[in-house]
């Protein structure tokens, strides 16, 4: 009877304690895991893995987090232009995650370039870069897990909504500060004030009727029952360059080239709408006395 009893006690805590002992050491390697992936992101927003760390990070149990892992190549001889874009923008976005107040260890990002981790891009029958991949914390990459780079483009505001969807994870692209524009502008301006001044003598060119007589409309004509050749060139003129304005605006806003030309164009198309639509009006106020509203230029 003692015998039966000892049994049963042994049976029990055998199987009751061999369960709790391998969640513990489950446990254990993952927080390792989750620990050594945050010390990696603190050194650097996007985690750049090997074929070994992709195989012990990314694909073996346990893990909790999703990576959101860029296959690329950047190796000059590799001669992809388009790869190199696109890293930028998707440390963009993964910077803008790591400074985000909202960061946590829910997802990483990270790298895998071809020469590195060739045998990676082998396991998952890849042959183009580069490509953006998701892998949930639990089961395989669903096809949605792909990111559809020739449909969506690859900005880091489309990145951000795609880690959205896969994650309910919402992210706000911060881009860095952009000072080209405006000291390029600097310079300009310092260019033609040191011009003036050292023509301060002889400033006579800058009230020659000839110089200014296009900005000061003088080919219009002042009544609206009459129009001279020059005024109807001067309005398409207007006009075009409104529309050239418009269309810039257009392609700054839905274009996925480089952000700062996308910049530049849209500083160029709002200069281009604003100052040829004030030339039609005050065209149209030339021409037709007491018009009230104006725009810029009285």
């Amino acid at each position: 009877m003692f015998g039966k009893l000892y049994s049963t006690l042994f049976f029990i805590l055998f199987f009751c304690h061999e369960p709790s002992d391998a969640q513990r050491k489950k446990e254990t390697l993952l927080s390792e895991k989750v620990t050594q992936m945050m010390d990696w992101t603190s050194k650097r927003s996007v985690i750049r893995m090997n074929g070994e760390k992709f195989r012990r990070f990314v694909k073996a149990p346990p893990r909790n987090y999703s990576v959101f892992i860029m296959f690329t190549a950047l190796q000059p001889q590799r001669q992809c232009g388009v790869c190199k874009q696109a890293d930028e923008e998707f440390h963009v976005l993964a910077n803008s995650w790591h400074y985000s107040s909202a960061f946590t260890n829910r997802i990483f990002f990270a790298s895998v370039d071809f020469d590195e981790g060739s045998d990676v891009f082998q396991m998952l029958n890849m042959n183009s870069a580069p490509t953006f991949l998701h892998f949930p914390p639990k089961g395989k990459p669903r096809r949605s897990d792909t990111y559809e780079l020739q449909v969506r483009g690859f900005s880091a505001d489309q990145l951000a909504r795609w880690v959205a969807d896969r994650t309910d994870v919402q992210i706000r692209v911060i881009r860095p500060p952009n000072y080209a524009g405006p000291l390029l502008l600097g310079f300009l301006l310092a260019v033609i004030g040191g011009l003036a001044y050292l023509r301060r003598n002889n400033l006579e060119f800058l009230f020659n009727k000839n110089v200014w007589a296009f900005s000061a409309l003088s080919y219009i004509h002042g009544s609206s029952q009459a129009q001279f050749v020059a005024e109807t060139h001067i309005v398409l003129l207007f006009n075009g360059a409104v529309t050239a304005g418009i269309i810039l605006l257009c392609e700054a806003a839905t274009s996925d080239i480089d952000t700062g030309k996308r910049k530049i164009m849209c500083v160029a198309g709002m200069c281009l709408v604003m100052l040829c639509f004030s030339w039609l009006l005050s065209i149209f106020r030339a021409k037709y006395h007491g018009y009230p509203y104006s725009f810029l230029m009285g």
